[in-house]
């Protein structure tokens, strides 16, 4: 019964959050007559205003909503672009954050492209020596590969459960610190969709709040198998 409700609980913790965010989103997501603009016409208002033409506005229909630091260019969901939803130009809006952090070369943004840069070479690398490892440990029957592939498992995952950690606050800025003065000061959004547009916001930094969540239960597991 304990080990039942300790599964629950952790489905509950891995999957709530993300959840959470999927209805949060559709809640918001339909069309408003007094929305004048898409989500992508937002973006691009809001970069002119900010003096960023540079930065390019485009629809993709992978990776989700993204700000592309290397290309800079903000991307939207069909939806996102071409809808005139409080979702939308919330998520446009929230995007646009993140140009403005890389416009203005801050260090924890910065911190994080570097970050995600090395994570993704050194989980690429890691799982292949994942997958390598085993096989030379059935084969050559030393220990001491085993305990290469846990110590590689626990570096693989330990990075993942870090880019979370510097991510987290990252999105906060974009979303809290930059998103939310530009919607209300500039009027885009009316006072009665004010706590809307913070859900939405909250529902965005949940999916990161998972993530580090699944991270750190991975973690977790290569640990116990450490110790063993």
């Amino acid at each position: 019964m304990h080990i039942v409700l300790l599964i629950v609980i952790v489905i509950a913790i891995l999957y709530g959050p993300q959840l959470w965010a999927s209805r949060t989103f559709r809640r918001y997501s339909h069309n408003r007559d007094d929305i004048p603009g898409t989500g992508a016409e937002l973006a691009v208002h809001l970069l002119k205003e900010l003096n960023m033409e540079h930065v390019k506005v485009e629809q993709t229909e992978k990776n989700g909503d993204h700000y592309d630091a290397k290309d800079k260019v903000v991307r939207l969901s069909p939806k996102n672009f071409n809808d005139n939803s409080l979702t939308a130009i919330t998520v446009a809006a929230h995007e646009v954050g993140h140009a403005i952090q890389d416009h203005r070369n801050e260090n924890t943004f910065n911190a994080n492209i570097r970050l995600k840069t090395a994570a993704h070479t050194i989980q690429r690398i890691g799982g292949f020596v994942l997958y390598l490892l085993p096989i030379l440990a059935i084969l050559s029957r030393n220990p001491i590969v085993g305990l290469l592939t846990i110590i590689a498992g626990i570096t693989v995952m330990g990075i993942s459960v870090l880019v979370n950690m510097i991510t987290l606050p990252v999105e906060y800025d974009a979303s809290f610190n930059k998103a939310l003065p530009m919607l209300f000061e500039g009027n885009y959004i009316s006072k009665k969709d004010q706590p809307a547009a913070r859900r939405i916001l909250k529902a965005a930094a949940f999916t990161y709040v998972a993530g580090s969540l699944a991270s750190l239960l991975n973690l977790w597991r290569w640990f116990t198998l450490f110790r063993r």
